[in-house]
């Protein structure tokens, strides 16, 4: 049997503690600015992240890297665009990727204020995704500027700048457009519901999307040495998008490493984690992944980078 009479102790006063109280959080308080409340946050974990990834933002924009912000869908969907074009303005994202949702969303955002149908009410009737809108609009975008050269996320900026859209104001791809921001559009065929119209040019939606694959390497050379890169929302697509066209840009010469990345997004996803968060930075840098609903997340870090500039 066991003698517990042996067991050995010692003084917790001896013990390295992970938890001090200098690292506490403050108690809250009526009528404080939000600075303040920023840096009451406990000096602890996620919220260490957090100050981590708002300061090197800060740094990448005073040192001209490229920040891209890589947007699930649902990130538009939840209100957000304000807050990003105000980042847009504030010259803290200089590159934008969506994916086919996402350009859908922002237009009808654009159209007429508002979005996200009902799908499992219209998939019944057959009628879920055919509004006629969104396909006459976006697949005409397409047809009018990738013959011309332009990728798939300038072609739809594009028209949505130079048409009369009441609330275009409010489109995240037109303020893109207005103020020179990449955009870069990345498609799975058959995943959105232009997909279903016959005005859907498969052949040019590719050809476009391919272009934005380059428009996105050359923005990536940018993050070498400081740069950062920010994936909201987007689980599959984007995440092995922004592997490849990294590997691509190392494989064309170009050294690229000590640059930040962070995942935000609701739950833990394995390419997320794998491609944007692990991977990308084993030559330097470090990676992030934050957990958090889209829109209590985005609106707490554009406005800590924003008190900080």
């Amino acid at each position: 049997m066991i003698n517990l009479k042996k067991v050995k102790t010692y003084s917790l006063r001896k013990r390295f503690s992970k938890v001090r109280m200098k690292d506490f959080s403050l108690p809250p308080k009526k009528n404080i600015s939000f600075l303040r409340f920023y840096h009451s946050l406990p000096n602890i974990l996620k919220a260490i992240e957090l100050h981590d990834i708002t300061g090197a933002i800060i740094n990448a924009r005073k040192k001209n890297k490229a920040i891209i912000f890589m947007l699930g869908a649902h990130v538009i969907k939840c209100g957000l665009n304000p807050i990003l074009i105000e980042l847009i303005k504030r010259r803290v994202i200089n590159c934008i990727c969506l994916n086919g949702a996402g350009l859908i969303h922002d237009f009808e955002i654009a159209f007429m204020g508002k979005t996200s149908e009902d799908v499992a009410k219209n998939l019944k009737t057959g009628r879920f995704g055919m509004a006629k809108e969104p396909a006459e609009f976006i697949n005409q975008a397409v047809q009018e500027g990738v013959p011309q050269g332009l990728g798939l996320g300038k072609s739809i900026a594009r028209k949505i700048g130079t048409s009369f859209l009441k609330y275009k104001d409010l489109s995240l791809l037109y303020n893109a457009y207005r103020y020179n921001i990449a955009v870069c559009a990345f498609v799975a065929i058959g995943t959105d519901i232009i997909h279903q119209h016959p005005n859907f040019n498969a052949g040019l939606t590719a050809e476009g999307s391919l272009r934005d694959f380059h428009l996105l390497v050359e923005n990536i050379i940018r993050i070498n040495k400081g740069g950062v890169v920010i994936n909201f929302g987007s689980a599959v697509i984007l995440p092995e998008v922004f592997l490849k066209a990294l590997n691509l840009a190392r494989n064309l010469g170009n050294p690229i490493k000590d640059f930040i990345t962070a995942n935000f997004d609701m739950l833990y996803h394995y390419r997320p984690l794998q491609n944007v968060v692990l991977r990308p930075t084993n030559l330097g840098g470090k990676g992030y992944y934050i957990i958090g609903h889209h829109e209590i997340m985005l609106p707490l870090l554009a406005q800590a980078i924003i008190e900080k500039i």
